[in-house]
């Protein structure tokens, strides 16, 4: 065999490796696109429900398509959803924040269009009535820093029915008291459930919040958590970070 027609046999091998790896990388972003993506929580804003160091499972297909549901961030012009879907009230969502579409953020949602959402002496009201609420003890909220402190633990009950843990860090909390706001068409009302440490809808875009969030930024809802690593145990030694992996969490559905 002739060193010219090694050479043919090669390039034509390396050209074949090179196209079986663009095709299983188009197959993983068209996944990702269309069906599933995980995201990582850095916050404890959601805190009981999710945790710092929680890795999710957002699935894209219950609300349908827009330009916030490319795995990468693209600026394209608003065109709305294919196969749009609105969430149910108490779905968690993750969404592109509307301050900076690189950004991925995750909250609760508890307002669609057309509803009155406002806080009153800390408690959600919808449409003029109270949302259900009961004490359940205590809980520990997390900080980036691995600290924790105390948290009143609650029970919400929205309309509809679903209910989901909820903390509260102090009795009158900044975002406790709100205005009546309805929500417009194509938008929702989002909230953390740790309610005193939570940049939600309750605050405006331009001081650090969500706003009303348009439904065009939905990217999915979360359906389940992973994977957990305790981020804590980062200011201890090396050897010892492998006890940070919360196995209870691992694969556990998300409500």
């Amino acid at each position: 065999m002739s060193d010219a027609v090694r050479t043919a046999k090669r390039t034509r091998g390396f050209g074949r490796s090179l196209a079986e790896i663009a095709a299983a990388l188009l197959v993983v972003m068209l996944a990702k696109g269309a069906l599933a993506e995980p995201f990582y929580v850095p916050s404890g804003s959601m805190e009981p429900t999710l945790l710092i160091g929680d890795a999710l499972l957002a699935s894209k297909y219950p609300y349908g398509y827009s330009a916030a549901s490319l795995p990468v961030n693209v600026a394209l012009p608003a065109t709305g959803r294919v196969f749009g879907a609105l969430p149910k009230r108490g779905d968690v969502v993750v969404f592109r924040w509307p301050g900076d579409t690189a950004q991925v953020w995750v909250k609760r949602v508890v307002g669609l269009p057309g509803d009155h959402v406002q806080m009153r002496e800390g408690r959600l009201w919808i449409n003029g009535q109270p949302v259900g609420l009961r004490a359940d003890g205590t809980g520990q909220a997390e900080d980036n820093d691995g600290h924790s402190r105390p948290a009143a633990r609650y029970i919400e009950t929205l309309p509809g029915g679903r209910t989901h843990p909820l903390f509260k860090l102090r009795q009158y909390g900044f975002l406790d008291n709100t205005p009546d706001v309805t929500v417009p068409a194509g938008h929702l009302f989002v909230m953390g459930d740790n309610r005193d440490d939570s940049a939600d809808s309750r605050v405006p875009v331009a001081n650090g919040g969500v706003g009303l969030l348009p439904v065009e930024n939905l990217v999915g809802r979360v359906d389940a958590i992973v994977g957990s690593w305790d981020l804590g145990v980062r200011t201890r030694p090396v050897w010892t970070w492998l006890s940070g992996l919360r196995i209870g969490r691992s694969f556990t559905a998300v409500h």
